[in-house]
């Protein structure tokens, strides 16, 4: 099997992941620019991670808040938390990024984060000039359908870099459904946090570093 195309999840694949805490806290401050001082502690863990349109359509009418307007100022908010953890040294590439130098085939990434913390990482760090296509979320409340393990971000990558045969690296379940519905290969990195992590998908591969990739691609 050739590839022509890789494509990558971004946080946890290609940089390391945002703490849940900072996460959580953006969250909370996203709240209060909203006029909301107190959020019940749930409905802030409910908007951090995992929040479907709706389940933000539920917390806002909690707090009367229109729940486009909540959700642009959360998501701009847990951003710029984001970019403060990469300015900081608290979120960094993995440090086999440079592996990728020399894999011959056209690369991408697709990120269920935010496209203004993606921008921003590939524009902060180096060695992401070599990913020709640069997927993230639009700061609306039906982006969030259009997550993995939605192919939608991964067929517009596809589409940009002209792929004929493409594989999708990634460290999520979500990650390898998407890879299937888009009707590509995937690959699995066991990065630290997935290393004991039990699998209820099948993906086509699975790889320690991103350095397997030259094997398989190759």
């Amino acid at each position: 099997m050739t590839y022509d195309t890789v494509v990558f999840d971004n946080d946890g694949v290609l940089v390391g992941r945002t703490r849940f805490d900072v996460l959580r806290d953006a969250t909370r401050n996203a709240f209060e620019e909203c006029g909301v001082e107190e959020p019940d502690p749930d409905d802030v863990e409910r908007m951090t991670i995992g929040a479907t349109p709706g389940s933000v359509g539920t917390v806002c009418q909690t707090y009367d808040l229109d729940p486009g307007s909540f959700w642009r100022t959360r998501d701009d908010v847990v951003s710029k938390a984001q970019q403060q953890e990469a300015r900081e040294g608290r979120k960094t590439p993995y440090d086999d990024l440079d592996e990728l130098e020399n894999l011959n085939v056209e690369m991408g990434i697709v990120s269920s984060n935010q496209q203004a913390t993606v921008d921003f990482l590939v524009n902060h760090f180096d060695g992401f000039e070599r990913f020709g296509a640069a997927y993230g979320r639009e700061p609306t409340i039906h982006s969030l359908q259009l997550r993995k393990p939605n192919p939608h971000y991964i067929e517009q990558a596809l589409g940009d870099l002209d792929a004929g045969n493409a594989l999708f690296v990634g460290d999520n379940e979500s990650d390898v459904r998407a890879a299937e519905n888009a009707g590509i290969d995937s690959a699995f990195i066991r990065r630290p946090h997935r290393r004991d992590w039990e699998l209820n998908v099948w993906p086509t591969w699975e790889i320690e570093r991103l350095s397997d990739l030259h094997e398989i691609v190759e």
